[in-house]
């Protein structure tokens, strides 16, 4: 029997072993499972050591390839907008209040720990001792105010005021303690801390931050930093998290082309890449040396419809087009199985409220239904402008000629209006009544809903409004009690399917691809790519 193993045997063996390290698979069972998949027996044992012995090691150079950089890269947190910034520095140089753990659930990060007042308007958090900055500063209170403070106020420029927005006042209650006063009660506040544009950087005397330097309390410390080109850290010898920050360097290089990526991985000049090129998956799962895998996130597409804009000011032409397109083919076709369907709501599989089939059923493919809604609207057939481009989302173009295919049993006439990537953002979306778009998801309900579904919302895509809809945002946002607050978050949930104009099909996986030589734990996070961006930290070398 040949130790070789085809792409899709591969993918079935490296679940299994992931299985039997988390306890799942008993050794015998794992062996068992494993030579039943036609696995070689040499393979087996070897793997059944390998997981065993899977404790993590320090050392090496770990080289990776990034997506989503700039020449307009900066160290300044305010300012970062993409994957590759996201990655080096809250991924590497600076830690957060808080952080979502490889279990999707908050964790205390900097902050020990955190309570609320019983309207959930005023939060105390409560620093860990003796964590120090890589200048050796210790980390205090005051360094906490300073790095919340950049990005508040009417002068400030940050990506993240909206996100600090409610918070009307921050001060030190000594060394190890902070206490944010808030607008309003707001019970998802301590995810918020987790935001990527809120590490932690040393104040200064002035009671600004020292953010030039990219000094932080994180796992890796600044070496050299080229904006849009490459970026190299070093261990930080007294990082407070024990067990982490593995490697002896990292290397993150911008590299935009997926053909370079690719290249490079393959020939050993890099030790792990990501967004994958969906077409050469199968291809790459056969390489031996090279290990694929992806995770499961709130990652998902959208297809806007404005629904102050004839005809989708028109709730029956609304559902008529979300019945008209077939999830289940644009997960097979366009992500070659790695995704799910979406279902016209935005809370993905890494959120804690997202409603069950149950709660709110998978709606289907079905041309009788769309027809019956365009009854409902007056008319006997539709014709209407779809406006993408490549840039809205993987596989955009082939997915609105999918669309336009099955659309077509409906009496719907969809005009794919291909539209150039450069300027897109700026030109199409929110301009166009009906185009195509991606989020990465947030991590909590409140924040999603408030920053894209929301009444006034400056990315309320589908230039939707609800009152119903808005009500719940409020009332769900201060409720304390998890089960008051579900029931609110899967109402508005069927709010969003039954009303919105937002058709979202699916719902698309984090790819990425690793040398195997580089040690994966079994569990990682989902909330963004790379273990949630925390790879540097997280992951070691055999």
């Amino acid at each position: 029997m040949s130790n070789k193993m085809d792409g899709e045997l591969r993918h079935k063996f490296d679940l299994m072993k992931r299985a039997f390290a988390r306890g799942e698979l008993s050794r015998r069972g794992f062996i068992v499972a494993a030579l039943g998949a036609g696995v070689a027996s040499t393979t087996v044992f070897g793997h059944v050591d390998r997981v065993q012995a899977a404790t993590p090691k320090k050392g090496g150079r770990f080289r990776q390839a990034l997506t989503g950089g700039g020449s307009g890269d900066t160290m300044d947190p305010a300012q970062i907008l993409d994957s590759y910034m996201i990655n080096v520095s809250s991924g590497m140089l600076r830690n957060n209040l808080t952080e979502i753990g490889s279990d999707g659930q908050l964790t205390g990060e900097l902050a020990e720990s955190w309570e609320a007042t019983p309207d959930a308007a005023t939060w105390t958090f409560k620093l860990r001792q003796g964590v120090e900055f890589h200048n050796g500063k210790t980390l205090e209170a005051a360094d906490v105010v300073a790095s919340l403070n950049h990005h508040r106020g009417d002068d400030t420029d940050s990506a993240a005021k909206g996100i600090v927005s409610a918070i009307t006042d921050i001060k030190a209650d000594g060394k190890d303690t902070v206490v944010f006063t808030l607008s309003g009660g707001s019970a998802d506040f301590p995810f918020l801390m987790s935001d990527y544009h809120l590490g932690i950087c040393p104040a200064k005397d002035d009671g600004t931050i020292d953010w030039e330097s990219g000094v932080g309390t994180g796992g890796y410390s600044l070496v050299s930093f080229d904006p849009g080109v490459r970026t190299v850290v070093k261990r930080n010898p007294n990082y407070w998290k024990e067990g982490r920050a593995h490697f002896d360097e990292v290397e993150s290089l911008f590299v935009p082309d997926s053909n370079a990526r690719n290249t490079g991985l393959q020939t050993g000049e890099l030790d792990c890449i990501t967004n994958l090129d969906l077409n050469t998956v199968s291809l790459m799962r056969q390489v031996p040396t090279i290990q694929v895998f992806e995770t499961f996130g709130n990652k998902h597409a959208t297809m806007p419809m404005h629904c102050n804009t004839a005809p989708f000011d028109n709730n029956d032409v609304r559902l008529a087009l979300k019945y008209s397109i077939d999830r289940n083919e644009f997960v097979e076709k366009l992500l070659q199985g790695l995704g799910e369907v979406g279902n016209d709501h935005p809370i993905g599989p890494a959120n804690i409220y997202r409603a069950t089939p149950e709660e709110l059923p998978q709606r289907e493919y079905d041309p009788e239904k769309a027809k019956f809604h365009l009854k409902q609207a007056g008319m006997d057939s539709l014709t209407v402008d779809l406006h993408i481009a490549d840039t809205a989302f993987e596989g955009a173009v082939n997915g609105a000629q999918l669309f336009a295919e099955t659309a077509k049993a409906a009496g719907i006439t969809i005009n794919v209006v291909r539209e150039p990537d450069d300027g897109y953002w700026s030109n199409v979306w929110l301009k166009k009544p009906f185009s195509g778009s991606y989020w990465g998801g947030r991590p909590t309900e409140d924040w999603i809903f408030s920053q894209i579904y929301s009444s006034g919302a400056d990315w309320n895509e589908s230039f939707w409004e609800n009152e119903r809809f808005n009500e719940l945002l409020i009332q769900a946002r201060a409720e304390l009690d998890t089960t008051k607050r579900r029931e609110m978050y899967v109402e508005m949930q069927r709010l969003c399917n039954e009303d919105c104009g937002n058709i979202i099909p699916i719902y698309m996986a984090y790819t990425h691809a690793a040398s195997s030589k580089v040690q994966l734990p079994e569990q990682m996070a989902s909330n963004w790519e790379l273990d949630g961006h925390k790879n540097a930290e997280r992951w070691w070398f055999a």
